[in-house]
């Protein structure tokens, strides 16, 4: 799975968010920054990520990812 298509998904679940991946072909980075992440605590922010990519990292396709969940203010 690539780069783009990892960002598809995210954009999928976070349609207003700016988004940023990267990977070594096994290990995944990617930043989410959204207005939607307002109020929530880091560990809901990485589960809501980790909601878009389920079926991936279940499947084995996506095998670690590096998440940073981040507020426009935070960034």
């Amino acid at each position: 799975m690539d780069v783009e298509d990892v960002k598809a998904l995210l954009k999928a679940e976070f349609p207003n968010a700016e988004i940023d991946a990267s990977t070594d072909g096994y290990h995944y980075q990617v930043t989410v920054i959204t207005d939607a992440f307002e109020g929530l605590n880091a560990v809901k922010r990485q589960q809501a990520v980790y909601k878009a990519l389920n079926a991936q990292i279940q499947d084995g396709t996506i095998h670690a990812v590096q998440i940073k969940a981040l507020t426009p203010s935070e960034a």
